[in-house]
């Protein structure tokens, strides 16, 4: 049976896509094709290769299309197959009186005008021919059509469930080439993005990795976690990581791919603002926690551990030892030119949510960088 194709869903066409009725076969189609050989997505042969290099981003409208049919392993369209005005999507829009059904704002207090849901129609009829395994959204439009949401540089890396225009598909956000034109610091997180994108083009389902994770724990739960992970399993480094508010440790957090504790010390339900009752139970919680960071035989893995280890020592006078990893460093080492905030870490090489936009609060915070 042949894999669905990768359904690749741009914003709207630029001026050489209306000429010829076809999605991607302008300057950042072009763009487009070499980020997806180069990421192995599709594969060209040497004249096209060749070609793609010459022309760079002014290949010929018609000969970037006999491309594009010559790789049916991907199938492209546009959120909106018409020309704004001026490139300028918010040309389709209007005030939210004027909105399609059922969907938020494009951007600010902007929204697309219910005269264009044919066209939303009609994406919805491709996908539903197509039936792909995955969607490759480009850029916000799309993102907002098929999830209801904006924010790309916040979304992108991310597997998502559509929820709009049609449901039950699985997103994967990630950068227009137009943007990439713009902004050349952008290609390698598109190309990363793309890498994920083979994976996960083989299922259409979302996969997350599953793991136990101790919320709220007493005391005897932090004894029971040291004792029967930490002490357990001397060789496997163990993830340390700490969040701050001001001079105070808010939370800190031990774990292995498999399970982890997070052991609080604030709390905003509580009259006075902390997690155990007493200063005598905070004290104990912290008499645990000492020795498993001050022993040498524990391997310890950071996220910017500069900023941990030496805030442990200046708030609670605990001088951390077997440190022996850092994943920010280890990111730095292989990609320099890209992000390393943690959570742009987890878009990158991992298949968690975006976590921290689950947050309702954001209080708690910590420097990643």
């Amino acid at each position: 049976m042949t894999q669905p194709p990768i359904f690749l869903i741009g914003e709207a066409y630029g001026e050489n896509e209306a000429r010829l009725n076809r999605g991607f076969v302008g300057s950042s189609g072009s763009l487009l094709i070499r980020m997806l050989a180069d990421s192995g997505l599709i594969t060209l042969n040497k004249a096209d290769r060749a070609c793609i290099h010459k022309f760079h981003t002014d290949a010929e409208p018609r000969w970037l299309d006999r491309v594009w049919n010559a790789h049916p392993s991907v199938y492209r369209t546009n959120v909106f197959n018409i020309h704004p005005h001026n490139n300028d999507i918010e040309g389709l829009c209007g005030p939210r009186v004027v909105g399609c059904d059922g969907y938020p704002a494009l951007t600010g207090s902007k929204y697309i005008r219910a005269e264009f849901e044919p066209e939303l129609d009609r994406l919805r009829d491709e996908i539903l021919q197509h039936n792909p395994n995955l969607i490759i959204c480009l850029g916000n439009t799309p993102l907002w059509a098929l999830a209801g949401r904006s924010g790309i540089k916040k979304w992108r890396g991310t597997t998502l469930e559509s929820t709009h225009t049609v449901g039950g598909y699985k997103l994967l956000p990630t950068y227009h080439p137009a943007a990439v034109l713009r902004g050349p610091e952008l290609r390698p997180i598109v190309l990363a993005d793309f890498d994920k994108a083979t994976r996960e083009s083989a299922y259409p389902d979302i996969r997350r990795p599953h793991r136990d994770i101790w919320i709220e724990p007493s005391l005897d739960d932090i004894k029971r976690f040291i004792e029967s992970y930490i002490r357990q399993r001397p060789y496997d480094p163990l993830s340390v990581d700490i969040e701050t508010y001001g001079s105070r440790i808010t939370c800190i957090g031990f774990g292995y791919t498999d399970v982890a504790i997070v052991v609080p010390f604030d709390d905003s339900r509580t009259k006075s603002g902390n997690y155990w009752p007493t200063l005598e139970a905070e004290r104990a919680v912290w008499g645990l926690i000492r020795p498993v960071l001050e022993d040498e035989r524990i391997p310890k893995l950071f996220q910017n551990g500069l900023y941990d280890i030496a805030f442990l020592a200046r708030s609670v006078g605990i001088l951390v030892r077997g440190a022996e990893e850092d994943t920010m460093l280890l990111h730095h080492a292989l990609q320099p030119e890209m992000e390393k905030s943690l959570g742009f870490l987890g878009s990158v090489y991992a298949d968690e949510g975006a976590w921290k936009h689950m947050r309702t609060k954001t209080k708690t915070i910590k420097r990643d960088a």
